[in-house]
């Protein structure tokens, strides 16, 4: 039998989750098992706890449907469970670095309690640690085990779960479980402290809790709060069956009252004043129906909303807790007021966002209105397919609405047109984001694309990376553009799971694959001989695909190549085919770069899946489409001559060179090596690619913009969407040239 059980119910907290179960596994006291509570054994949290379990074999997986909530979850633990005693952390919390020894050795300095509370950390998403939380246990707290009579500072229903040790047969003698709904940890921690025979206090921080940027459910509208007055019925009538002191009683009795009237004065938290009427009026009958023989009301403001709740005065309890808030509205309107006088201007965008939304409008973009591209592109023809009854319009800029294809109905960004979709239209989708004055209207419908499996650091993660953050503008614009987003798009459970941590929002992940990258499946042959004619690549040569990212610590295009030399040393029998950053389309350092036969400069070509296709290879440093071209399963060097600069002034998710898709070259020389020699198409290079193509081409199949259109456009559920076709059976587009082992 372990000595501990870490319970851990995973489910939405994939991009926590390794750094919560590294917590635990790593513990120097090793005398413990983890079980890890799965919803779905085919969803992301599950892959993630398979690996892991991979590595340890003291992770135990036990299953409890979604719908079971919490409570099940962590019921199914418990009853999985094998050790002497029972901790349970939520999913993105993490058990601080010793923890388990010390709690060991308090348990045995106090002689085995029932239960053992330590202190935790609450961790907010941004600003980080916020320091030790139940200061008030510690205060005249006796030194050893004791019954709950002896510590007037217990119980405490503010004491979550995670914040204590139990043990499992003093659970098992009374019967213990996590009950039903929200608000559980409330009962939880009355009903165990008042059957404990022994408690004892540790005021050691062991825990590290996450405060989420979208927040406790407990605290966010709707009727779910319903709950709470559930819970101070059970509360009370299960204490009352204990027969404990009255003083115990009186404390269990005023703690939940006094989270009973945080609600009722707290309008927001309850939609409609019906709801907020229904509710003071049950929490009255409770209130009368529960208050303890003798129980003294306190004094001041707080005694008087006692009085009000007792009496079922609604109308003066709102009246009362109503003043302030009125003051600030009128503060408010006024400054709205004077806001609006500031604005009215010829803009015809408001008088836009007063017609109705347009049920069946689609708008798509792609960077900024650089033309029809990327993941929107793709969407955007599969829904002229799939769902004809929605009308479609790609937003571009005036200097590239040229090139956009004829039967594509395209709007100028700035134009009174892009104005009025703008305003009405029911579904939007974009691979960066709209501007600032884009409202999103209640009912609407955004889809965030991106453009990339993330390598560097994204978002909220840039803010030790001063440059780069600088480039991204600020944090707080950039989260109110994040709150816009109902669907994210993610191409693997990599980016599933940082764009979870780099973008925290309230979105749905749509884990189906990149739409743009479905031409690597669906191209044929003849296909891919069309598009090289079209980019000028001389027959029978192999078009090696050079393409180079953008660095933070420079403002303009150089490439880290000698590319006259290089091209040089390769040889007749190779053609190269340069991509610089979208950043630098059309600037001046590229103008003047060498065009010959072994050299085209493909930066301004329209589709990158193209310019993938057309190369039997690729050189790529830190670019994002070294995972996109890895579906293709073709030859793929890493030139990272400067990979330490990039990592320091970037930052970055992994070490791309100590698990690449190929060969790597630190310099020059080495990399015209790696060619010469044919390393770059060798079974090292191959094996190297087989496993980065199982890390990051998951969902690439060919299917990813017909899922999106299903679940999107036309609201099939999540389950009903085609199945992931395994990477082993999924037959990617042919190179054209023919590429040998020399």
């Amino acid at each position: 039998m372990p000595r501990f059980s870490v319970v851990v119910p995973t489910h939405d907290a994939p991009g926590r989750l390794p750094d919560c179960l590294d917590s635990i596994s790593g513990q120097a006291f090793a005398d413990v098992e983890l079980i890890a509570v799965v919803s779905s054994p085919e969803g992301l949290c599950a892959s993630i706890v398979a690996a892991h379990a991979d590595r340890d074999p003291r992770i135990k997986v036990v299953h409890s449907p979604a719908g079971d909530g919490l409570p099940g979850a962590r019921n199914a633990g418990i009853a999985g469970a094998q050790g002497e005693y029972l901790l349970f952390l939520d999913g993105d919390d993490t058990l601080v670095p010793g923890a388990l020894g010390i709690l060991d050795a308090r348990l045995a300095e106090s002689g085995e309690p029932d239960l053992l509370l330590f202190d935790h950390e609450r961790v907010h998403w941004f600003n980080g640690g916020m320091g030790a939380t139940l200061g008030r246990l510690w205060q005249d707290a006796p030194t050893g085990a004791f019954p709950v009579e002896q510590h007037p500072a217990l119980p405490d229903v503010r004491v979550p779960a995670w914040s204590g040790v139990y043990r499992r047969d003093f659970l098992d003698r009374h019967e213990l479980a996590f009950v039903p709904g929200m608000f559980t940890d409330t009962v939880w921690s009355v009903l165990t402290t008042l059957q404990a025979e022994r408690i004892a206090l540790l005021d050691r921080i062991c825990v590290r809790h996450l405060l989420r940027r979208q927040g406790s459910r407990n605290h966010l509208p709707g009727l779910h709060h319903m709950d709470l007055l559930d819970q101070f019925d059970l509360v009370m009538r299960r204490t009352a069956e204990l027969k404990p002191d009255p003083a115990v009683l009186d404390r269990v009795f005023h703690q939940l009252v006094s989270g009973v009237l945080k609600t009722a004065a707290s309008p927001r938290r309850l939609p409609g004043t019906a709801a907020r009427r229904q509710y003071f009026r049950r929490a009255t009958r409770l209130y009368r129906q529960h208050r303890p023989a003798g129980y003294r009301r306190p004094g001041g403001s707080v005694g008087v909303q006692h009085t009000l709740l007792a009496s079922g005065s609604y109308a003066s309890f709102s009246a009362l807790r109503g003043t302030k808030r009125q003051l600030g509205r009128v503060a408010r309107s006024v400054g709205r007021c004077l806001r609006r006088l500031r604005k009215r201007s010829g803009n015809p965008y408001r008088a836009f966002l007063r017609r109705p939304v347009d049920e069946n409008l689609a708008v798509f973009s792609s960077y900024w209105g650089r033309g029809y591209t990327c993941n929107p592109a793709a969407i955007h023809a599969a829904a002229r397919r799939l769902a004809p009854h929605i009308k479609t319009v790609f937003l571009v800029t005036e200097a590239h609405a040229e090139q956009m294809p004829d039967d594509v109905e395209s709007v100028v960004i700035g134009s009174a047109r892009y104005w009025e979709v703008m305003a009405t239209a029911k579904y939007t989708f974009n691979n960066v984001n709209f501007e600032m004055s884009v409202k999103k209207r209640p009912d609407t419908v955004h889809v965030q694309t991106q453009h990339g499996t993330p390598l560097k650091r994204m978002g909220v993660d840039l803010v030790e990376y001063p440059a780069a953050a600088a480039a991204v503008g600020p944090l707080g614009k950039l989260l109110q553009r994040v709150d816009r987003w109902d669907f994210n798009i993610s191409s693997n459970h990599h980016s599933t799971e940082v764009w979870e941590r780099a973008y925290p929002g309230a979105y749905e992940s749509l884990d189906v694959g990149y739409p743009r990258n479905d031409a690597f499946y669906t191209s044929t042959v003849e296909d891919v001989a069309a598009i090289r004619r079209r980019l000028g690549v001389p027959e029978g040569r192999v078009a090696v695909l050079y393409a180079p990212t953008h660095r933070d610590y420079r403002t303009d295009f150089l490439p880290q190549l000698d590319l006259v030399a290089f091209c040089r040393a390769l040889g007749d029998e190779f053609v190269v085919l340069l991509r610089a950053h979208h950043s630098y389309e059309g600037s001046a350092g590229l103008e003047g770069m060498l065009r010959s036969g072994a050299l085209i400069d493909v930066t301004a070509h329209r589709s990158p899946e193209e310019v993938c296709l057309a190369a039997d290879a690729l050189i790529t440093d830190y670019s994002s489409v070294m995972f996109d071209y890895a579906n293709l399963d073709r030859p793929v060097v890493v030139h990272a001559d400067d990979w330490d600069i990039y990592r320091e002034t970037r930052g970055v998710y992994f070490d791309l060179l100590a698990t690449p898709p190929g060969p790597v070259a630190r310099t020059q020389d080495e990399l015209t090596r790696i060619f010469r020699s044919g390393e770059w198409q060798g079974e090292t290079a191959a094996r190297l690619r087989d496993a980065f193509r199982q890390r990051f081409c998951e969902f690439d199949d060919g299917l990813a913009a017909e899922r999106v259109v299903r679940r999107v456009l036309l609201g099939e559920p999540a389950e009903a969407l085609p199945p992931v076709v395994p990477l082993r059976e999924r037959v990617p587009a042919p190179a054209a040239a023919r590429v040998l082992h020399r």
